[in-house]
Parts: C-alpha cells; sequence; structure tokens
C-alpha cells in the first residue's frame, strides 16, 4: 500500500529521538539514520535561509511534485544536468513559492516536518518492524507516472499523468505474470463517499487503469478488484490472496495528501492523522487474523510530494530504453528541452535518475528490528514478489532492484505474536491552512 506525497525528511527524520525517547534498542546498538540536519536549508525568493522546523498543524497546502518542479528541487542551477549533473537540493523552496498559494507565497512549508507527536502509530511501527532509509519513487515526477512503476516497472516515457484520450500503456504488470502463473492477487479499493463500489466505480479509483491490462481483469477476472470491505472478510476466513495491493481512500479524503491540487481554500483541508488512522485499521487487522503468520506488509507513499529531502536520488537503470515522449504535453519548453525542444539526454532527463526518499514500514511476523540502508526505488517490492514466486523480472528496472529478503529472518519469527502496545493512532493536531508552523 502506497500513501501520498511525502519524502522521508518530511515524516521520518525524527525517529532518532523516538527511539531515545521510548528506549528503543536502535538508541543504544549503534543503529543510524541518514537524516537531515538543522543546518540544511534552502533559501525562499526573498534569499531568506529556511532550515527544517516542527510543523503544528496537519494540513498543507500542496507543493507540485510534477517533472519540472521535482528537476527544479533537485538542482536550482542546474535542472536539467547539462552543468554536471549535481545535486543540491537547493530548489525545494522557491519551487513551492511559485505554485499558485494563497497563504504560503514563500514556500517555507516543504521545509517543515512531523514526529511522533502527529504520526505516533507509524513512529512505533518504523521503529518496532523494519524500515529504510534509502527508499526511493521510481521516477522524478508526480503520482500517476510514479504509481505505473509499482505495477509495471516502467512508466512507457510518460514523465506526467496520461491525459484524456492518450491509449493506455502496454507494458507488461505484475499482475499479468502473476496470472500467467496461476497465483491468486486481488486490488482492493475504498468505494467513493457515496457508497459506489461496483467494479466500475472501484476500478476508476484503481491505478491500474493506466494498463491495457486493465481491459482483461475487468471483462475476465473482475472480481481481483474489489472493495475494502472484502480485506477484511478475506482475512476473517482466511481468504487472503497471495498477492494484494490496496489503492489509497483519496476519495474519501484519507490519502495523506496535501489540501488541493490547486491550492483553493474553499477546498476542505486534508488532514493526515485520520488517514494514518486508516492506515492503521488495515496493519491492526492483519496483525490479527489468521493471515498473520505468513504475510508482509509494506506500507510507503508514491512520491515526496515537493517536500524537502536532503539526500541525493540514486541512479537506475532506463526500465525498457524509453526516453520521455511526453514533455511540453502540459504546454510551453519543458525542463529537459533545449531550445528547439529536443530532449536533452542527460541522466536526469532519461530516467536515469530515481525520485526522492519516501518513509516506508515493512511489517511481518518474520520483520527484523532493522534499518537497511541499500539504496533501492519501490519496484523492489515488485523484485520481492518475483523472488517469493520465481518469476522473471519485468524489465531492467525491477531486475537492478535488491529483492528486500534483508529485511526478513526466515528461519524464525520474530513478530509471530504481534505487539500487544501497538499505539491509536492520534487525530487531535490542529489543522489550519493559512499560517505555519
Amino acid at each position: 500500500m502506497m500513501q501520498e506525497n511525502r519524502s522521508f525528511d518530511h515524516y521520518f527524520s525524527h525517529l532518532p529521538e523516538y527511539w531515545s525517547k521510548y528506549g528503543f534498542p536502535q538508541a543504544t546498538n549503534g543503529t543510524s539514520l541518514d537524516v537531515e540536519s538543522n543546518s540544511d536549508s534552502n533559501l525562499d525568493p526573498n534569499g531568506v535561509a529556511v532550515h527544517p522546523f516542527k510543523l503544528n498543524t496537519q494540513c498543507l497546502e500542496n507543493p507540485s511534485p510534477s517533472w519540472n518542479e521535482s528537476h527544479a528541487d533537485f538542482n536550482h542551477n542546474d535542472p536539467d544536468g547539462t552543468k554536471g549533473g549535481t545535486f543540491a537540493g537547493d530548489g525545494f523552496v522557491q519551487t513551492a513559492a511559485h505554485e499558485g498559494t494563497y497563504y504560503d507565497t514563500v514556500g517555507h512549508r516543504v521545509m517543515g516536518y512531523y514526529d511522533e507527536t502527529v504520526l505516533n502509530y507509524y513512529y512505533f511501527m518504523a521503529s518496532t518492524f523494519g524500515t529504510a532509509d534509502h527508499f526511493y519513487s521510481p521516477n522524478l515526477s508526480r503520482s500517476q507516472p510514479n504509481r505505473a512503476y509499482s505495477y509495471a516497472a516502467t512508466s512507457m516515457g510518460h514523465a506526467y499523468q496520461l491525459i484524456s484520450g492518450s491509449a493506455q500503456l502496454s507494458s507488461l504488470t505484475i499482475l499479468q505474470v502473476l496470472d500467467q502463473n496461476n497465483i491468486s492477487w486481488k486490488i482492493y479499493v475504498h468505494p467513493t463517499p457515496s457508497g459506489c463500489a461496483t467494479v466500475q466505480c472501484l476500478d476508476s479509483q484503481s491505478y491500474l487503469n493506466q494498463f491495457t491490462y486493465n481491459r482483461h481483469v475487468l471483462s475476465v477476472e473482475p472480481n481481483n478488484i474489489a472493495p475494502i470491505s472484502q480485506y477484511f472478510t478475506d482475512l476473517k476466513n482466511g481468504t487472503l490472496p497471495q498477492v494484494v495491493f490496496i489503492e489509497p481512500a483519496s476519495e474519501m479524503g484519507w490519502d495523506e495528501h496535501p489540501t488541493g491540487d490547486h491550492n483553493d481554500p474553499t477546498v476542505s483541508p486534508i488532514h493526515i492523522q485520520p488517514g494514518a488512522k486508516y492506515v492503521s485499521s488495515l496493519i491492526n487487522a492483519l496483525m490479527g487474523s489468521s493471515s498473520w503468520k505468513d504475510s508482509v506488509f509494506i506500507l510507503s507513499w508514491d512520491e515526496a510530494g515537493g517536500f524537502y529531502d536532503h539526500e541525493q536520488p540514486m541512479s537506475v537503470p532506463n526500465p525498457d530504453g524509453i526516453n520521455p515522449i511526453d514533455l511540453g504535453i502540459l504546454g510551453g519548453r519543458d525542463i529537459c528541452q533545449d531550445s528547439n525542444l529536443y530532449l536533452i539526454t542527460t541522466p536526469i532527463c532519461t530516467f536515469r535518475v530515481s525520485g526522492y526518499r519516501l518513509p516506508m514500514i515493512v511489517v511481518s511476523p518474520f520483520t527484523k528490528n532493522f534499518v537497511s540502508h541499500t539504496p533501492m526505488d519501490y519496484t523492489a517490492v515488485l523484485r520481492l514478489i518475483e523472488t517469493r514466486f520465481n518469476l522473471s523480472p519485468l524489465n531492467h528496472r525491477d531486475a537492478a532492484m535488491p529483492d528486500m529478503t534483508e529485511f526478513f529472518d526466515f528461519a524464525g519469527a520474530p513478530w509471530a505474536t504481534p505487539p500487544s502496545n501497538v499505539p491509536v493512532q492520534r487525530t487531535d493536531a490542529p489543522c489550519y491552512l493559512s499560517s505555519l508552523p
């Protein structure tokens, strides 16, 4: 399961203080975590240095993580990599300041962070089970192309979302491979607020609908796209399939996405805590079910959302040799086009640089109390599935990823009995958009 638009430093940079406060073994056994420091900063449009600061409000205006903005975040003076391609991480604040905001017109919000006083469930689970400090989104862009990688390890050259009338992606998906090998799977989707739970309604909220294989699913195996209520039923009855994808409950406002793609102040703010509480209901139900004994629940976020992260994205292989095919699709010259509108073929412009770091948690009876420092993007989840079921990689990208088995102790089961002191996710943090922090 992936929630929406949060970076590692934004969510998990204060885990070490949590370890010390509550006596987790990581505080004394030498475990390290690559986190931002108070000396990190970005300059705002007025030349003011903005350092990381603790956020009180759980509601923020949306910064953009799209292709151009993510490249400007990478290096404000070299976004296309033609001056050497060195990561500076100095463009986040200025990018956020120029996105038509109503309140934070200087972009300071992207330097803010949360800690366990807001995200108490996530902090406990990341500290009790497994996490990673070099886990990246696959694509230096927004949700749709990144989520394409979660199913197919590629966006087939798309740096942007598919626009109306565009052809669906024809690439091989992990679900097609599972079908070919008689491995059961489901995608669980929360119904809309109106309660619409038909397969067509659910499918409209699934990112599988970017792919041509979605047509096969709808016509041949529509029961594989199921309402989230079926997840709880399958847990109760011991009928959980072998592979599960859970889509975010975006229509309910429980995906933790910042408020409004256009930052309209008339839009109801999105609270992150109810989203975290929704996630906790899914994980807690698994821990209390008969399926717990042989399951793994991997939680992450689809991309960093334009929020600051100090760590350089990783070098990765182009999945399938397809360079960007949709630059300038939203109008105007793209950041990776030269003056003649030709593609600039530097690594950062040709899918050879990952997105930014993400928070992630691996919850399983087999999970070691562990922090991975191994660089990987989340096509490593596909590699884990492929390793588990002896499947071939989909393309060069997932083939290059570690298979995540370092997270597990399969000789034992450290959490055969789930922890009994799991906290209830708080929902009492203030929510306002009009000021910081």
